[in-house]
């Protein structure tokens, strides 16, 4: 039993994909909800123009009736599945898909078509998360079995360092080889959270260079992480549980500092620069940063500057390896209310005492004698 006309009427203008018919002048005589909610224009902006509203361009037109007029495995007057480009009504090109018939009269005379087309970007999307996963499974193998490389050669150049080396070098030289390990850590991680995202079919985005956006392929390399008990202070480490921020772009100065302050039983985070200082003052609660003035992405003024803003009431103490201040950083700092600064080459262990104490824990500096 046939079923009524008006099912099929209700079908084709209900359809969520795009259904458009024209004559044989090119004239768009249909247009169903589908094509609203897809290219934008209501019925009254078409219906009675001519199809190239639609099109990008005539070139593109002329195309999809070419491939109609030709036999290309569908049969003389229809295309299926033909790859496309359409119009919406802000100018956006989206690729569609058109399966489409020509419509004859009883004379075989042309008078007019009709093409149901889908927007396929979400299939283009699907179908290149596919390829950039292979990718990116096969791009974290490769890199995998090199970091597995530099990790065993790293450890047997760390036993060498430690067999040779005079104990001066061997703080120098194993500061160097524990930051090489570091980042090889921080590589496999990243590898790691490639495969996770390949599996998952998801990935976030963040945006860089003038609006453009990139893969977040960021990691926290803290996850996990318990940050360190805070002992009480008391009269022989009256710096006891100061979670202290260490800023520095050399890696020698971040683990001295950290070795110098852990001795003191102070709990120590390093950052080696003021933007992964700026990521771990969101993630975790600090007593006071302890940054360098001079380095490369965001020096100690820019981070103290923000800092001040985010958190007024964080101590901020610079460290400079110059006895002058050349780009009057210092002095700026210093103007706008810094609490601190000292030079940091060498540290001197009782100043660095002493200034950490008068911002933090001003209650444990000892008594001045009392004037005779």
């Amino acid at each position: 039993m046939a079923l009524p006309v008006q099912y099929f009427q209700k079908l084709v203008e209900s359809s969520p994909d795009i259904i458009i018919s024209v004559d044989r002048h090119g004239t768009i005589t249909f247009y169903n909800d589908g094509a609203r909610q897809n290219l934008g224009f209501s019925p009254d902006e078409v219906l009675g123009k001519n199809v190239l509203e639609i099109y990008p361009n005539i070139e593109e037109a002329r195309k999809v009736m070419t491939a109609m007029r030709a036999d290309d495995g569908a049969g003389k007057g229809r295309v299926r599945n033909f790859e496309t480009i359409c119009k919406t009504k802000l100018g956006e090109p989206i690729p569609v898909a058109i399966s489409a018939s020509i419509i004859y009269d009883d004379q075989g005379q042309e008078i007019g078509s009709i093409g149901f087309a889908k927007d396929i970007r979400e299939i283009r999307r699907r179908d290149r998360l596919v390829t950039l996963a292979e990718i990116a499974v096969g791009l974290s193998h490769e890199i995998n079995n090199s970091l597995e490389v530099l990790v065993n050669q790293t450890e047997l150049m760390q036993k060498y360092v430690e067999r040779v080396a005079s104990d001066e070098d061997y703080i120098v030289e194993s500061d160097r080889l524990e930051s090489v390990a570091s980042q090889v850590r921080k590589i496999q991680a990243i590898t790691t959270r490639m495969a996770k995202m390949a599996e998952e079919g998801e990935y976030g985005t963040t945006e860089y260079l003038d609006g453009k956006m990139m893969t977040d392929l960021h990691v926290d390399a803290t996850a996990g992480e318990k940050p360190c008990a805070r002992p009480e202070p008391s009269a022989r480490f009256p710096l006891s549980g100061l979670n202290v921020l260490v800023v520095d772009d050399d890696a020698s100065i971040c683990q001295s500092l950290k070795q110098l302050l852990e001795s003191e039983r102070c709990c120590i985070e390093t950052a080696a620069s003021g933007v992964y200082a700026m990521e771990w003052l969101g993630r975790r609660r600090f007593d006071v940063v302890l940054s360098d003035v001079v380095m490369p992405d965001m020096d100690g003024y820019e981070l103290y500057q923000t800092v001040k803003k985010n958190t007024p009431e964080l101590p901020v103490v610079l460290m400079t390896a110059f006895n002058y201040d050349k780009d009057h950083i210092i002095k700026r700092s210093c103007l706008e209310g810094l609490q601190g600064v000292i030079f940091k080459k060498p540290v001197n262990p009782t100043m660095l005492k002493k200034v950490l104490l008068q911002q933090c824990r001003p209650e444990q500096l000892p008594t001045p004698p009392a004037a005779s």
